[in-house]
């Protein structure tokens, strides 16, 4: 009986994370939904369900979740360019000039699959210890800062002079815009998620409380 019942339980957890991995897909491919392009980058939603999933499921589905959000990432700037698209994508480039490889694949992926880890991870350590909403708030706020820091620091790291030279600013201007970034749209995505994940977690881990981590 006891091993019916946890078969049961990962067949509603395997269930359910179909379920935030179609939504991921279908954001990812509705314009201005899922990516909003900025002409310099793209902003997104499409980390929030990584979240959410990674609160009701744990850190390691929301690890399988961030690697979904990652290969849209690289489906996107693969189909649909812009010029510095090659940071997460070895497959295309707009420009000769610039181009992308396995460090690409790391920062398309190795980002996008720690939000569901650390966003997981802090919700696991929070929801028994201060109240749920601001729990949820946290790790909403935590995931999303996680995209953003990492994504934007791997390509400081990895390809900065490149990435520099496609946006024609200086290497030692990169630092000042990428810090931009960070401050103009991780912060706002960040809040957004957070205050999206406080609004909708609750209620689901209502509905589905026997699956969550």
């Amino acid at each position: 009986m006891k091993k019916e019942t946890i078969g049961k339980s990962d067949l509603r957890k395997l269930i359910l994370l179909a379920l935030f991995a179609a939504i991921i897909v279908v954001m990812a491919n509705i314009p201005f939904l899922g990516y909003i392009p900025l002409g310099f980058m793209n902003a997104t939603t499409v980390h929030i369900p990584v979240i959410i999933g990674a609160c009701i499921l744990g850190p390691k589905y929301g690890a399988i979740l961030g690697g979904v959000f990652g290969l849209t990432s690289l489906i996107n700037n693969t189909l649909k360019p812009l010029i510095t698209s090659f940071v997460f994508t070895p497959f295309y480039s707009l420009d000769p000039r610039f181009s992308g490889g396995l460090k690409s694949l790391f920062i398309c992926f190795v980002p996008r699959i720690l939000i569901g880890v650390f966003a997981g991870l802090i919700f696991m350590l929070l929801k028994n210890r201060i109240k749920l909403l601001t729990a949820c708030a946290i790790s909403g706020f935590i995931g999303s800062m996680t995209n953003t820091l990492f994504v934007m620091g791997s390509i400081y790291l990895l390809y900065g002079e490149s990435y520099a030279a496609a946006k024609s600013i200086g290497f030692d201007a990169l630092f000042y815009v990428i810090a931009g970034v960070v401050g103009i749209n991780g912060i706002p995505e960040a809040i957004v998620a957070s205050v999206l994940t406080a609004i909708i977690c609750p209620v689901l881990l209502k509905v589905f409380p026997k699956h969550s981590a």
